[in-house]
């Protein structure tokens, strides 16, 4: 038994390469004057340093791409312009031809799919020249209809962020949220930190603008919003459970494990990319281990039927089906649910990656999976 869960986690781990390998590219424009913190607010949302300094090709005068290998995310910065109508107007150009040119391709790898305009609250106050090159670039985009973003950075006090933002709100331009932003802690003196604040509500504000085929990409490549990838990664069991208790409906005396696994499999898998962890086969086996045991779900779907049986006395073959339909689904979204506890322990930094290969690591998992598996099983009887 222990090779079909070995076989599982193998077959889990080519499922994941497959939806990595099978995301959509998300394209972002970050624009804004030289020091806003650009860098700074792109490190904060996405994975893997992606603005490092150094980091990123020319792709005109004024903008440079910054792309990684095996992330599925390139942002075009636009080089910081200071004041100045023929620059501001050159970095515009490039913006909007940016813009066009991948519209044109009819690709969703290749087009824009997001703006970024990065004001620095600090400063405590927008230039006239700043309004009105969102007015220009709003009026340009009128076709391709790029979500734009305003983006308050470095919005240590609260007050002034929530002021510059009422003023740019009463400019009434054709933005689809302005969002004031502390991307990192920030020590005051040494008695008072300000908080980062705001990342939360910039994923979430990307989630409602992005087209659905660029939400699970838009999870994976993000480490801003822990709430994000859990609401995701739900929605993912759901689809699940609501398959596995089609496929458990069919008219057989117990669930059959082997007719779920592919189905479960591909739950794992979504729930993995939209974490965007490195997860190995180890911690794959792991997982399975601890969770559905080394004699996988067969034995313990059949064990949970009968118990289930036991409790309605004379239940017939249409019965034993409904039960069997429920056992699938409870057994996936206890598993579903479980998986997503402990990656979210591996966000939050409560565990590491490599501690789920561990004895702590597979007790944790085990403790979860059954948690979980009575509250469903109390759900259902419910």
């Amino acid at each position: 038994m222990a090779l079909e869960v070995d076989k599982i986690a193998q077959d889990a781990l080519k499922a994941i390469g497959e939806r990595i390998k099978n995301l959509n590219n998300l394209n972002i424009i970050v624009a804004g004057k030289t020091g806003v913190g650009k860098s700074t607010l792109i490190n904060a949302v996405f994975r893997d340093e992606l603005a490092k300094t150094g980091i990123g090709k020319p792709v005109t005068d004024h903008m440079r791409e910054i792309s990684k290998k095996d992330i599925p995310l390139t942002i075009f910065d636009t080089r910081g312009f200071e004041l100045g109508k023929e620059v501001q107007k050159q970095v515009r150009d490039e913006v909007v031809q940016k813009i066009k040119d991948g519209f044109m391709t009819k690709d969703i790898n290749k087009a824009i799919h997001c703006i970024w305009y990065c004001i620095n609250t600090a400063s405590n106050r927008v230039e006239p020249e700043e309004i009105e090159w969102i007015r220009e670039l709003s009026k340009e985009n009128k076709v391709t209809t790029v979500p734009i973003i305003i983006v308050l950075t470095q919005s240590f006090s609260k007050r002034n962020a929530r002021e510059l933002r009422q003023l740019l709100l009463n400019e009434n331009l054709d933005v689809v949220q302005i969002i004031p932003v502390l991307a990192r802690d920030y020590e005051i003196d040494e008695d008072y930190t300000a908080k980062a604040y705001g990342l939360e509500e910039l994923i979430q504000v990307m989630g409602e603008a992005l087209p659905d085929e660029l939400i699970e990409t838009l999870q994976n490549v993000q480490i801003a919003s822990l709430a994000e990838k859990r609401k995701k990664a739900h929605a993912a069991v759901a689809a699940a459970v609501l398959a596995a208790a089609g496929e458990g409906a069919a008219p057989i005396p117990f669930t059959d494990s082997a007719m779920l696994i592919p189905t479960q499999l591909s739950m794992i898998a979504s729930i993995t990319v939209i974490f965007g962890f490195d997860v190995n086969k180890s911690i794959l086996t792991a997982f399975l281990s601890s969770t559905l045991g080394s004699g996988g779900a067969t034995i313990l779907g059949k064990t949970i039927v009968s118990n289930l049986i036991k409790l309605i006395p004379g239940a017939g073959t249409v019965a034993g089906a409904a039960i069997c339909a429920g056992t699938a689904g409870v057994l996936t979204a206890a598993l579903g649910e479980a998986y997503i506890g402990i990656l979210s322990m591996v966000f939050n930094g409560e565990m590491s990656i490599a501690d789920l290969e561990t004895e702590k690591g597979r007790n944790k998992m085990s403790e979860l999976f059954r948690r979980e598996l009575k509250k469903k099983r109390d759900d259902s009887l419910t």
